[in-house]
């Protein structure tokens, strides 16, 4: 298993299922602090330097969020416009110059490879938030925690399940990333419901299928949503070669209530790694399934603070000293009700 102290995590090929299962116990143990029964400040000193080298929300805040609610210090470059970058200084010496400044380093690059370019640099964990279309580990652990976690509501298992990846599986590396984390269980059915030109590349096609897992490649959601995880993905509009090209893909796999009564399970849980397109013409996920219960995009988002936390612990070896540093919690917080 992964040793994790001082490691970077740029890819989910470093993990096993122990390893997994080690992250998720972590990340159980951070509830309390992400709800706000209890405060720690176990990283109390410790500075994040979260570089997001290309346009995020809700992963930069929730890296940072995760930090923060360990005790650490946040500090941000957004942009490549904003940083020396943009001068012409290479992503080494950028590492170099950044981990001199930091303990941890969240980073987010348009470029595949470009993280684990900067970490042969860095003297500090580097943690990898998505690198182009290439891949997306801290997003692939908190949905699988998601499934898992969904699935126990209706007393079933990842081993065995039926999940189907809809949308654009070429670009979105969130599917790459979990299709990789799956291939450590036993026994799924893959539904890749996608269209020919934004289909699941080949060489993870062929880890989920050595891994002994069924796939089936189709074109269309009808007779093809009846799954225990529906993954609906974005279309990569800024990784397409031009806007008219990805613009042929707009909207044509919305899932709606009619549609998910119509072609779903009852017990179908709804995921996506967001944003979603709420545009008329995408709304991929429509906004009239906000009240369906099985809709858990934003439990995903709760999830993803939790692995976040835990990556942070563990990498910088503070896993079993959380509960010393704990204090109570003086503010009001709706957050305790949940």
């Amino acid at each position: 298993m992964l040793s994790f102290q001082g490691e970077n995590i740029l890819s989910v090929n470093q993990l096993d299922r122990e390893a997994i299962e080690h992250i998720f116990a972590v990340a159980k143990k951070m509830e309390p602090y992400a709800k706000k029964h209890k405060r720690t400040r176990v990283l109390e000193g410790a500075i994040l330097a979260n570089l997001f080298f290309e346009p995020s929300t809700r992963t930069r805040v929730s890296f940072g969020t995760a930090f923060n609610l360990l005790g650490g210090i946040v500090r941000e470059t957004t942009g490549m416009q904003s940083s020396a970058l943009a001068k012409g200084e290479s992503l080494y010496d950028t590492a170099r110059v950044i981990s001199a400044y930091a303990d941890a380093v969240a980073m987010r690059h348009p470029d595949a490879g470009s993280v684990s370019e900067f970490a042969t640099g860095s003297d500090v964990p580097v943690i990898n938030g998505g690198d182009g279309p290439n891949e997306h580990p801290t997003q692939a652990l908190l949905d699988l925690l998601t499934i898992e976690r969904e699935l126990a509501r209706f007393k079933q298992d990842i081993d065995g399940m039926h999940i189907a990846l809809v949308g654009d599986l070429k670009y979105g590396r969130t599917v790459h990333s979990l299709s990789k984390l799956l291939c450590h269980y036993k026994n799924i059915r893959f539904s890749m419901v996608a269209p020919d030109g934004l289909q699941m590349p080949d060489y993870i096609l062929d880890s989920v299928s050595n891994a002994g897992h069924k796939i089936e490649l189709v074109s269309q959601m009808e007779g093809n949503l009846a799954a225990d995880i529906v993954y609906q993905t974005r279309i990569q509009e800024e990784r397409f070669p031009s806007q008219e090209e990805a613009n042929k893909y707009r909207g044509g796999f919305r899932i709606s209530q009619a549609i998910y009564n119509a072609h779903c399970k009852p017990s179908s849980v709804l995921m996506h790694p967001l944003p979603r397109d709420s545009r008329l013409d995408a709304n991929e996920l429509d906004n009239d399934l906000n009240n369906n219960d099985n809709l858990a995009i934003f439990r995903q988002v709760q999830n993803g603070v939790l692995i976040r936390m835990a990556l942070f612990a563990l990498t910088l070896g503070v896993e079993n000293q959380v509960e010393k540093y704990d204090a109570d919690v003086p503010w009001f917080s709706r957050k305790r009700n949940s």
